[in-house]
């Protein structure tokens, strides 16, 4: 009974015309692909997806490009055209970006593009206010700290007086309360940076 078993498993085996680790071509098997010449045809039809980036990264998997010479080019353009402003008791304007610090980049992962910065500023000012009846000079400059790529939402303008010898406390907050509306052109500014940014 064993015998006649194990006589009929490799007739079964032999009777079944494929099995994926066999490679011998049986009459009922798939013909094997043969290669073909690609014609000008075949290549315009099929055009190569288009790549972000260098030639020489053509997957589009990593690559960084440094933007800083451009972004602190710009950065000092858009914000040395600020508007002058003027005030109940006074006018100020900002004539110079002292301090433009920090780093740009695009970097290209996985076929998409991606940018950022982060960026500390020092502005220089100069303005007129009318204290105790007398107009007086005041020099400073606004101090932009750290910010980043999208928080320009939480962006902080602090004051430096350049001479104050002779401010009261009082007039110095006035003042400060006064260059503090600077804030929302620099935004302004600032977010017109990020758009060209993201172009780039």
């Amino acid at each position: 009974m064993e015998e006649t078993a194990a006589a009929v498993e490799p007739a079964a085996e032999k009777a079944t015309s494929y099995r994926y680790w066999v490679r011998e071509a049986t009459g009922d098997a798939a013909p094997l692909p043969a290669p073909r010449k690609l014609d000008a045809a075949d290549v315009a039809a099929n055009p190569a997806p288009a790549t972000l980036g260098s030639a020489w990264n053509q997957a589009g998997t990593w690559e960084e490009k440094n933007l800083n010479s451009w972004a602190n080019s710009r950065i000092k353009d858009l914000l040395g055209s600020l508007d002058p402003l003027e005030f109940s008791t006074g006018k100020a304007s900002v004539y110079e970006v002292s301090r433009c610090s920090g780093d740009a980049f695009l970097v290209i992962v996985r076929n998409k593009k991606r940018v950022g910065y982060t960026y500390e500023l020092s502005l220089k000012f100069k303005g007129e206010w009318l204290i105790k009846e007398e107009k007086k000079k005041v020099k400073g400059h606004l101090e932009i700290p750290e910010f980043s790529y999208g928080e320009l939402e939480d962006l902080e303008v602090n004051v430096r007086f350049g001479d104050d010898k002779d401010l009261s406390s009082a007039d110095k907050a006035q003042i400060c309360k006064d260059m503090k509306s600077f804030l929302s052109p620099i935004q302004e500014k600032l977010r017109e940076f990020e758009k060209e940014l993201k172009e780039r």
